[in-house]
């Protein structure tokens, strides 16, 4: 299709509901520009659900038809932005409701709400948008919003993707609370192992709880931090080696390598350490540990850590 397309033989107009960056071939986008629809506002809805009774040719003109404003504003608003829904459930309201004496279909509110029964709600688990809603959850839970990571995980819990919500809880408990409450990674895997056993809809309730904690705890990514830090150097190949003295010594003739000696038991010293080199002699002044002060265990661990790099120096 390229030179055709190059050469305007042809002119290409698609749609998808796929994130055309990971679903269309790169040769075949790099030629094409690319538009995102977003779903419209209800005031947008409301006005293509006028035309419709308006027009006698493709909408329901033909009909005499008196539809409340609550009605109306409960089409628009139901549908979640697809106009295709709210069309529907209109068509459904007009065709099933009987014309009064003087031959009007009146819609009302409670008429709407029996047409448009459940929020139109799309979620696609495999999709694009499935993806934006695990990272608004999380993003909002380390931001400490406890109500906007509680509207994520509502939808989450009606799309019901139970894997993808405890995954992700697990996740945040460790990468984003971490070490300033180490805790809460125990209660939550509680509460998802609590979620996973009772299934929904009574599995919202270990999940609403674990995310309130999480929201509300103190935050760190120090071990987060600390561990991309090390696989970097290491992926660097920056490992060096291992030096001789942290060496395995438990066969015959390791010693005759070099291997284990000198090593000092920390067990034997008081306070249970001591001075000795751990890391390869290349990487023997890397730090990758930066503690945080969000959290009264991290502080501890940090005050335990900052004596031990002093006493090595």
């Amino acid at each position: 299709m390229l030179p055709f397309l190059e050469n305007g033989m042809i002119i290409l107009i698609g749609a998808t509901t796929s994130n055309p960056y990971h679903a269309i071939n790169p040769a075949i986008r790099s030629r094409c520009q690319i538009f995102e629809v977003k779903p419209l506002e209800p005031d947008s809805v409301k006005r293509l659900l006028n035309e419709a009774l308006r027009d006698k040719e493709r909408g329901l003109g033909m009909f005499k038809t008196e539809v409340t404003d609550e009605a109306l504003t409960h089409f628009a608003q139901g549908s979640g932005g697809d106009v295709r829904s709210s069309l529907n459930a209109l068509e459904l309201a007009v065709s099933s409701t009987r014309p009064s004496a003087t031959g009007t279909i009146h819609i009302s509110l409670q008429t709407a709400e029996e047409c448009l029964q459940r929020k139109s709600f799309a979620h696609d688990k495999d999709g694009d948008a499935h993806y934006d809603v695990l990272s608004a959850f999380q993003k909002s839970i380390r931001g400490s919003d406890v109500n906007a990571a509680l509207h994520y995980l509502a939808r989450l819990i009606e799309a019901g993707d139970l894997v993808s919500i405890a995954r992700r809880l697990v996740v945040i408990a460790y990468e984003d609370v971490g070490l300033a409450s180490p805790q809460a990674g125990e209660r939550t895997l509680s509460a998802v192992e609590a979620a996973e056993r009772l299934g929904f809809p009574e599995a919202r309730i270990p999940l609403a709880n674990a995310v309130i904690e999480l929201c509300l705890s103190p935050k760190s990514n120090s071990a987060y931090k600390a561990i991309d830090a090390a696989l970097a150097d290491v992926r660097a190949g920056r490992a060096g080696a291992v030096p001789d003295h942290l060496k395995d010594a438990h066969y015959k003739s390791a010693a005759k390598l070099g291997h284990g000696v000198g090593y000092q038991y920390p067990h034997d010293f008081d306070g249970g350490w001591v001075a000795q080199s751990y890391l390869p002699s290349t990487l023997k002044q890397r730090r990758y540990f930066e503690p945080k002060a969000t959290g009264k265990f991290e502080q501890a661990l940090a005050g335990i850590y900052e004596k031990i790099e002093r006493s090595k120096k």
